[in-house]
């Protein structure tokens, strides 16, 4: 299954749980409705019994239908439960972060010297460059000793990595690579957002037992005791019918998230091609005092999210330890081996330090998509279908790239004001000329500091091979996140007049800024969410060309050559409509903008089809250059499909 049957096979798994969950609210109200009958009849029948009752009116018979008071159990409910969901789920929405906060966790200090630390983020920095994702921020756990971990978030562009304390101190580099590529996993998956999902939806049946409860508490301390039997009974009914609700809400959870962790697992041993990582840090949770034991209050309900739970038994969100590591180990005899802190935290430093991921032995080499097939048409699908399938060759690819990488641009990332000064340069022009256009307009905006950086690392940038910049401004993400909203205004201001600076049409530097302001956005305003509108590329056939058609100009120079290319693109849509080639003055980036943006709200299997044409029409001539497949890259991220790099 590929990337893009993986997203259609998450929403249908969206649709399964709202259908479950709207059975369970049904049921809900069904129980409240036959409680609030039952407090309904014996309050009648006390005031009959009553000293002084005079009846007025012939006793009506009792009816288990009452139709004034279904509606008003099915309004009141329905408002609890779904104000109770649409508040946490908005609450979550501000991106992992905010989980990560009520989890305990601290953000990653960029500047950190700390071994263990360093090693984690290099260790995430690898996967998310090699996955095609964003580099997410780093969550420390500091005051969990138990070992594990998780990802958080509404999609790429907010998502954050969870560490624990004991994982970082315990675990070597493969078993915390093992643990790291199966969060990966999840973010790749689409799993993040459906477990915020489930977080927001559990929490509005929990809300029913919440209200049962208040009114529980303030009958007993009320001084009116003579009618408070109704109130009590119906608190104590919602007390036990939100409780049951939640229950099987949970048990809901705990049984999607148990399948999940097994591919979770799997796909973590395909990315680095090697079991004994994930296996070993499995063997130690097993035969550790501390297990994967977590102590934050907010644990317990982000349970499913974490990459081994502490709870058992039928409300278990994760397989059994023993059961995940026979997967993985088929020689693996039930026994854990006995895990100390102090062992383990030996010799961390000069391996904590180590900037590239060792070359897994004795294992065979993937055969790689991308490496496939004898002509650059084959090649180009294979490389748009490696979509979300990272492997331990990209892993090394770009290890090796961040090795040969100046320490002065790699430390310029990590820090806030040096990362705005380093896409700067990464922005200007190859053209002298218009270069020079380009930092006379950036003196006028920018301080004088911020100006002599770019400057200073603009002679880095200009040795990096194009293979290095699309990594290189991803580095740059989580410390571009730390920026003020008032920066961050300044800074995409800067950005936009540096692209028009140079008076000219440079597509890559138009995707590199759509694909760096798109993940920094969510950050500081509210971004609306992509809702599918197409489901057939006949709806955006006209968004097509206008792509196709910029494709075909900047990478074939020669008229003729790029309409052909042209043509053998719109051939790969499929479409039984005629699209015209558009010349290169009615591509602009605005257009263009407006083109990505419609198709970003197509369904996945449209968004393969489109990217497999775009590859079609940059692979006509015989050749994939490594701008434009950085090209295409940027373009599959504007369209929420992250693709490894294609390997040279």
């Amino acid at each position: 299954m590929d990337f893009f049957s993986r997203q259609d096979l998450s929403r249908r798994n969206t649709k399964r749980l709202v259908l479950y969950f709207g059975l369970g609210v049904i049921s809900t109200i069904v129980a409240i409705y036959f409680v609030v009958l039952v407090i309904f009849g014996f309050a009648s029948e006390k005031s009959r019994t009553s000293p002084g009752y005079q009846e007025r009116a012939p006793r009506a018979e009792f009816s288990f239908w009452n139709p004034q008071v279904f509606l008003w159990v099915t309004g009141g409910t329905l408002a609890v439960v779904v104000f109770g969901s649409l508040f946490k789920i908005a609450e979550l929405s501000r991106g992992g972060s905010v989980i990560a906060s009520q989890l305990g966790g601290r953000l990653l200090n960029p500047n950190s010297t700390d071994p263990d630390e360093l090693k984690l983020r290099n260790i995430v920095e690898e996967m998310a460059l090699a996955s095609g994702v964003p580099v997410p921020e780093i969550y420390i756990m500091q005051e969990e000793n138990g070992i594990n971990a998780f990802a958080a978030g509404f999609n790429t562009s907010d998502a954050v990595i969870g560490v624990t304390r004991g994982a970082i101190k315990l675990l070597n580099r493969d078993e915390l690579q093992g643990v790291i590529a199966h969060e990966f996993s999840h973010i790749l998956n689409g799993d993040m957002r459906l477990n915020l999902r489930l977080i927001g939806w559990v929490h509005g049946i929990i809300c029913l037992a919440f209200i049962g409860s208040v009114l529980m508490r303030s009958q007993r301390f009320s001084s009116n005791r003579k009618n408070s039997g109704a109130p009590i009974m119906l608190g104590l009914a919602l007390l036990l019918i939100g409780s049951i609700g939640a229950f099987f809400g949970k048990l809901i959870k705990s049984a999607i998230s148990r399948q999940r962790e097994f591919l979770a697992d799997a796909a973590a041993v395909q990315f680095t091609r090697n079991p004994n990582g994930i296996a070993g840090a499995l063997k130690k949770i097993g035969g550790y005092a501390y297990g994967s034991e977590l102590q934050a209050p907010a644990a317990e309900e982000a349970s499913h999210m974490f990459f081994s739970s502490g709870l058992s038994s039928m409300m278990a969100t994760h397989p059994p330890l023993a059961q995940r590591i026979k997967m993985l180990d088929p020689q693996f005899d039930g026994k854990f081996p006995r895990v100390q802190l102090d062992e383990e935290t030996k010799n961390r430093a000069r391996e904590a330090l180590s900037p590239t991921p060792p070359k897994v032995k004795n294992v065979p080499p993937p055969i790689l998509p991308d490496l496939l097939g004898g002509n650059a048409s084959g090649r180009a699908r294979n490389f748009v279908q490696s979509a979300g399938q990272p492997s331990i060759a990209h892993l090394n690819f770009i290890g090796t790239i961040l090795a040969a990488m100046p320490d002065e641009l790699q430390l310029a990332a990590h820090e806030t004001y040096s990362a705005t000064a380093l896409v700067y340069a990464l922005l200007l022009s190859a053209d002298k000329a218009a270069q020079e256009g380009q930092l006379r307009e950036l003196a006028k905006q920018v301080p004088e500091p911020i100006y002599k950086e770019t400057i200073r690392l603009l002679a880095h940038v200009a040795q990096q091979p194009d293979k290095a910049k699309l990594p290189l401004t991803e580095l740059c993400l989580p410390a571009l996140r730390q920026l003020s909203p008032n920066q961050y205004a300044e800074f995409e201001r800067n950005i936009q007049l540096l692209i028009a600076a140079d008076q000219q049409m440079d597509l890559f530097e138009f995707a590199l800024e759509k694909m760096l302001l798109r993940h920094l956005e969510p950050h500081f305003k509210q971004v609306p969410r992509r809702i599918i509108h197409y489901y057939a590329l006949r709806g955006v056939a006209e968004d097509c060309a206008v792509v196709l058609s910029a494709l075909a100009h900047v990478g074939h120079a020669d008229s003729a050559e790029a309409a052909e290319a042209f043509k053998t693109g719109v051939r790969g849509l499929n479409l039984d409509v005629t699209l015209r080639f558009a010349p290169l003055s009615e591509c602009g980036l605005e257009r263009l903008n407006t083109a990505l943006n419609r198709l970003a709200q197509s369904a996945p299997q449209c968004k393969k089809t489109f990217l497999e044409a775009a590859a079609e029409t940059v692979a006509f001539d015989g050749e994939i250059r490594t701008r434009e497949a950085e090209l295409l890259r940027a373009i599959a991220d504007s369209l929420d499909c992250p693709i490894p790099p294609l390997l040279s």
